[in-house]
């Protein structure tokens, strides 16, 4: 397995609408990742496989103290070998470096193991309201 994790990466909006797509099981969409990444985040990892974009996690923040994994998000023939570990543990140590002082997240519970286990999150209370 030879992948390359690289903070703040270039990545075209086509690849990672496709991994997205795949990822999250919806329609592809024309979204402009990089537009919207390089406005409101901190910085993200790519995990690639010979230049493929095979994993991707966004880490937003609000400019100072908090920051917040989005989008964590690995290509389905690459899942299971430790690629979103990896590129957690990259999104913390650069959250850290940025001196952020919380990193949160948000997932669906079968998610638990993988967020409080394995990446070192603790749960927490926390509000929701869904909008649409």
């Amino acid at each position: 397995m030879d992948i390359a994790y690289v903070w703040r990466d270039k990545f075209s909006n086509e690849a990672l609408n496709r991994l997205h797509a795949e990822g999250f099981h919806h329609r592809f969409f024309s979204d402009d990742w990089w537009a919207q990444v390089n406005r409101h985040s901190l910085g993200w990892v790519c995990a690639k496989n010979a230049g493929d974009l095979v994993g991707f996690v966004n880490v937003a923040w609000d400019g100072a103290l908090h920051a917040f994994i989005l989008d964590t998000v690995v290509a389905d023939a690459w899942r299971h070998r430790g690629l979103a570990t990896e590129m957690l543990a990259i999104s913390i140590t650069e959250a850290r470096k940025a001196r952020c002082e919380w990193l949160h997240v948000d997932f669906e519970s079968h998610l638990r193991g993988f967020y409080f286990d394995r990446c070192g999150f603790a749960p927490t209370n926390a509000g929701l309201i869904k909008l649409i």
